[in-house]
């Protein structure tokens, strides 16, 4: 077995105690932005599964700055006795306003005295040659991450959830980011209808050959209000059992480059508005079941890789 500060996998905790020397923690902002799947350039609807908060239903009020965000966060945290904190700018499209803003909220984060890093996310199609050489100069002062939401690398799914951008643009965005030595975060979705466990792995092998930093496994959630929980009432497709979705995250592990950081191998849905899967609002209970199947069957990050590895030298 491989471990990384005890766990089988590349853990942000871990990568966060290699990068800072101290306990970091997220703080989760909502910058004011909307979207470009939302105001009509691209779509009305937004992404099928996007539930009205713009994937930010855990953010910071919108009403206040940042630096209120920052600090109400930070007073949220405190049990946790954290010594520094990750901008995360989470709710909708991060990059999609004028530059002359983005410079505004970005620069009031990142001169947070106890932020480390910032984090954005965005869409690939909102990243101008403006937008990207302000993150480069912002991350000369601190450490800038861009999230982008891939989701899956399959058309045909991509147009069921509006995803709204083919794959070569998440590519040209990756290599633009990576040119500047901007860290990429990659988000997935795993249980997306139509998807089966080689789709999958299809899309975790893709995102090897790609220069990215970090992913985040995120399981599909149903929520109140979304396109996809209309397809979910009417018996379109099936929601993912616990079982069946800890099987998937451990075969992603194993089929993962052990050099990409896993930020996330699960997801919160919104209790209020959470439709299905139920069994999902025990986090520690998803992880927990993750931890003690790896452990089971031996399995560490990228040892299916390295199996490869090995029979292809045979």
């Amino acid at each position: 077995m491989k471990y990384w500060d005890e766990k089988p996998y590349y853990s942000l905790n871990y990568y966060l105690k290699q990068t800072f020397h101290e306990k970091v923690y997220r703080v989760a902002l909502d910058a004011g932005m909307t979207c470009p799947n939302r105001d009509g350039t691209i779509g009305t609807g937004g992404c099928i599964f996007c539930s009205a908060g713009g994937s930010g239903d855990f953010a910071g009020d919108r009403k206040e700055s940042i630096t209120q965000q920052i600090e109400h966060g930070i007073q949220g945290l405190k049990k946790f006795h954290a010594d520094g904190y990750i901008a995360y700018f989470q709710a909708y499209t991060n990059t999609y306003a004028p530059l002359s803003y983005l410079k505004q909220v970005y620069t009031e984060a990142i001169e947070h005295p106890q932020v480390k890093a910032i984090s954005i996310a965005t869409r690939p199609d909102c990243l101008s040659d403006e937008t990207i050489a302000l993150l480069a100069t912002l991350n000369k002062k601190k450490p800038v991450w861009v999230e982008l939401g891939l989701q899956t690398i399959h058309e045909e799914t991509a147009r069921y959830i509006r995803r709204g951008y083919l794959l070569e643009c998440f590519e040209n965005a990756v290599t633009r980011l990576r040119s500047k030595k901007i860290e990429v975060i990659v988000h997935t979705i795993l249980g997306l209808p139509g998807e089966n466990r080689e789709d999958i792995l299809e899309t975790i092998h893709y995102l090897n050959r790609m220069d990215i930093q970090g992913i985040k496994l995120q399981l599909l959630h149903v929520l109140e209000g979304t396109d996809l929980a209309k397809d979910y009432r009417l018996g379109n497709f099936q929601v993912l059992e616990l079982e069946e979705y800890v099987d998937l995250v451990v075969d992603c592990i194993a089929n993962l480059s052990e050099n990409i950081v896993i930020h996330r191998l699960t997801g919160d849905g919104p209790k209020d508005i959470l439709i299905a899967p139920l069994w999902s609002t025990s986090k520690m209970q998803v992880l927990n079941r993750i931890h003690h199947r790896l452990k089971e069957l031996g399995i560490w990050q990228g040892k299916a890789l390295d199996r490869r590895l090995c029979e292809e030298k045979v």
